[in-house]
């Protein structure tokens, strides 16, 4: 069973094709894996195991017959509790909403069950997704496995806390600013934030086009797996690209020779960890090695948190305005202060935020025509402990410690997080690697790159 539940979706992809292992066996090994851990990591808000059982019999039974729907067919992956699953409830983490069973299944979710996917349960986020960390009034805290007095990062933090705990190999998160790429930071995972519009999503749950959903895993080729089921275009998300036929494993090994990769330890404007600093520092020489042409280049733009925030807390207030006073009163502290914020932004603010953002995201357009890809920190510190809302003794005015995420989320780029060493203390941190726009594939690649030559996935 402890082997079962540390198997990549790629190994048990291969052993369900061989026969050696079925999808009943591996979901009975995550689930038994769940019911051990998730007492103390608190990662798992919705379960229905008797549902769980009767996918995976359907799966084996296709492996079976021969009809097996994709590589991830029978694979276990649980679902952020901000997407919509059919049948079960979506409760956002917040006491405001309805334990009412989803009518229909997100998009990206609807993709993993056409290709086979075995659905483990639903898994917790922040109040709405509004949070670095994932401590929600309806589910409480979620710890990281690595260290239960730590947070795993949030929005995603339910999804990244099952993972790198050994509950399934996959998980379905979101990213607004980070939500992705930090926890998996927190907890040495790979993280990818595809291309804005490349992975469809439920209306309305793009947060004004700043969020994405994309893959958690332990392995920049099960990302790739995940997004291949994925990036499919969906009627129901009118943002959602046309399919490319792209085959984002295909690429995988190519290398990162001939590439002219951007190196930036702080953009231009922020604070970075300096043992994560020195430990990203590394990655040039390993993708130089590997024949790429690193440079160390900042991309030009202010922090963007001053016109960031005022899109975030606009967008806050935005989720809020439908309710009564009534179920208003139920939102957490956290969330309640962003939409106060958010109520005080002036139309002239507002439009100078857009307009900023479109500015950043011309100017990195231009930026990519003389680089393939820029490589930064994933995060500026590692997982910090629980019971605070930012890390302790941050250097900079703003809380906000994701400043290295955000700028991509405000872009539509892809940028993925993936394993890059460990601190002193023995606390993971992550590489980001970010592309043009479209180009998934292409920054996928440059990720399975350094992870070959920097193998910490096991």
């Amino acid at each position: 069973m402890t082997d079962i539940i540390w198997m990549t979706a790629a190994e048990l992809s291969a052993a369900y094709a061989a026969g050696t292992l079925s999808p009943v066996e591996a979901t009975h090994a995550v689930l038994a894996r769940i019911n051990a851990v998730d007492p103390v990591l608190n990662a798992f808000c919705h379960r229905d195991d008797e549902t769980v059982l009767a996918q995976a019999a359907d799966s084996e039974a296709r492996w079976r017959a021969g009809t097996a729907r994709s590589p991830l067919e029978g694979v276990p992956v649980s679902i952020k509790d901000l997407m919509w699953l059919k049948g079960w409830p979506t409760r956002y983490g917040s006491l405001t909403t309805s334990d009412e069973p989803n009518p229909e299944d997100d998009p990206a979710v609807a993709h993993l069950r056409a290709a086979g996917c075995v659905f483990t349960g639903k898994v917790t986020t922040p109040e709405f997704g509004n949070s670095g960390v994932t401590d929600s009034p309806l589910t409480g805290l979620t710890v990281n496995p690595w260290d239960i007095g730590r947070t795993p990062g949030g929005s995603s933090g339910g999804s990244v806390a099952a993972v790198s705990s050994g509950c399934g190999p996959l998980s379905l998160g979101s990213d607004g600013g980070g939500s992705i790429r930090t926890p998996a930071s927190f907890t040495n995972l790979v993280g990818h934030k595809p291309t804005f519009g490349r992975v469809p999503q439920a209306p309305g749950e793009h947060f004004g086009r700043l969020s994405a959903s994309g893959p958690i895993a332990r392995t920049v080729r099960d990302a790739a797996m995940m997004m291949n089921a994925m990036a499919k275009h969906a009627l129901m998300d009118w943002h959602s690209l046309p399919d490319d036929g792209v085959d984002h494993t295909a690429t995988l090994e190519n290398g990162v020779a001939g590439l002219r990769i951007a190196y930036s330890a702080d953009l231009g404007f922020t604070w970075c960890d300096p043992e994560i600093a020195q430990g990203c520092r590394i990655a040039i020489d390993v993708l130089c090695d590997a024949g790429a042409t690193v440079e160390e280049v900042d991309p030009g733009f202010p922090d963007p948190y001053p016109w960031f925030g005022i899109l975030w807390e606009t967008l806050s207030a935005e989720s809020a305005s439908g309710m009564d006073e009534e179920t208003r009163a139920g939102i957490g502290r956290e969330m309640r202060d962003a939409v106060e914020a958010g109520n005080t932004v002036t139309f002239e603010r507002f439009f100078h935020a857009r307009r900023m953002r479109s500015e950043m995201t011309r100017l990195m357009d231009e930026f990519h025509w003389d680089w393939d890809l820029i490589m930064t920190p994933a995060a500026a510190v590692t997982a910090y402990p629980t019971g605070q809302d930012a890390p302790p003794d941050w250097p900079m005015a703003e809380d906000n410690y994701e400043t290295f995420p955000q700028p991509f989320n405000a872009t539509g780029q892809p940028a993925i997080s993936v394993p890059c060493g460990f601190t002193k203390a023995g606390l993971p941190y992550g590489l980001q690697i970010a592309g043009r726009r479209r180009e998934d594939a292409l920054v996928l690649q440059a990720a399975r790159a350094f992870e070959r030559a920097n193998p910490l996935f096991d």
